[in-house]
């Protein structure tokens, strides 16, 4: 058995429209494609009944894995206000491998979001990166989905 890649992951969303503009126009993402999920099939994949969905593919410009983001129209979920916590148990976050830490935060707070902190440069002692020192920074998309920002110098 062979593992080749990561092919994508999945966010659900509260507002499909919304969610693609933030990672396209905030963070430059594309978008490659948009479906609506329903039928027998997708109630099977995903243990939900009656499943009525929209879908949409984003990536980054240095490509995959995709963003698989997911509004479910049939059966709503609820947020988990816990879930925009570091330390809840679970997948938490995932980076964003950027060239300019500066420009980057700079287009954040343009379009009103705020970062958990100023970026912070990880001591060199802690983690040796083969692509030198690493600065990070995290902040939130409009469904509370942590994103690191991740910049070796």
């Amino acid at each position: 058995m062979s593992l080749s890649k990561i092919d994508h992951f999945n966010i659900v969303v509260s507002n499909l429209d919304r969610s693609v503009d933030f990672y396209t126009k905030v963070l430059n993402f594309s978008e490659i494609k948009r479906a609506t999920l329903e039928g027998e099939w997708i109630d099977r994949i995903v243990g939900l009944k009656g499943v009525k969905a929209k879908v949409a593919y984003v990536r980054a410009q240095g490509g995959e894995p995709r963003i698989e983001l997911l509004q479910y129209i049939e059966p709503l979920g609820r947020k988990v206000q816990e879930n925009s916590q570091a330390n809840t148990q679970g997948l938490r976050h995932f980076a964003i491998q950027i060239d300019n830490m500066d420009e980057m935060v700079d287009r954040l707070k343009a379009n009103g979001i705020q970062t958990f902190s100023h970026p912070v440069t990880v001591p060199m002692g802690v983690v040796q990166h083969d692509d030198g020192e690493k600065s990070l920074c995290y902040f939130t998309d409009p469904d509370g989905v942590i994103i690191e920002f991740a910049q070796y110098k």
